[in-house]
């Protein structure tokens, strides 16, 4: 017997549908593609760089200091209409103070050494406490960057995923991560 030979559009239609079934749900699930829109993370980020953003590690462990994270608008952020996603650098862990203060960022009173910054901060800040759930990020561009010093606490629930490599443009290829950035004890 002989199988039954399904027509060619059917055949197309089955494919597509299940290639767009699977991409939805890696994009839903694993991994996204996004681009930098604005200069608040220079000179890690520039404007018009692509990057994947990973969205299945925070499902095992929670952001760590450091992490360079996609997150929702918080409430505050959308009060004031803000929809699209924001990328920015976890520096305050819950429980955490921070403080602006002498151009620098101290957390627990310790002055955190950043290389990746575009200038030293300007301005003074707090001290805050980081309160449990939540996370203080700002952007590596820290006077030019609208971050938590202006509104606020991301909650970790509007974290999207953790931004880890670069895929444009071709010649900044490669991972946001190529050396430890803070020291590991806690």
């Amino acid at each position: 017997m002989t199988e039954k030979e399904e027509n060619p559009v059917v055949e197309l239609l089955k494919t597509l549908v299940s290639a767009a079934i699977l991409a939805f749900g890696i994009r839903a699930c694993v991994a996204e593609a996004r681009y930098i829109p604005s200069e608040s993370m220079l000179p890690t980020l520039e404007i018009n760089d692509r990057l994947i953003v990973e969205k299945i590690s925070y499902h095992f462990h929670k952001p760590e200091r450091g992490d360079v994270v996609v997150f929702s608008p918080t409430k505050a952020l959308r009060e004031q209409d803000y929809k699209q996603a924001f990328i920015k650098r976890v520096i305050g862990l819950p429980g955490d103070t921070v403080e602006v203060k002498n151009h620098g960022v101290y957390v627990n009173n310790k002055r955190l050494t950043e290389k990746y910054i575009l200038d030293a901060p300007n301005y003074t800040f707090g001290p805050v406490k980081v309160p449990q759930g939540q996370y203080f990020v700002f952007g590596d561009n820290r006077n030019n960057s609208y971050d938590s010093h202006y509104w606020g606490f991301v909650p970790l629930e509007n974290i999207i995923g953790k931004a880890t490599v670069r895929f444009w443009p071709p010649k900044r290829v490669g991972s946001l991560y190529k050396e430890p950035l803070y020291p590991q004890s806690k």
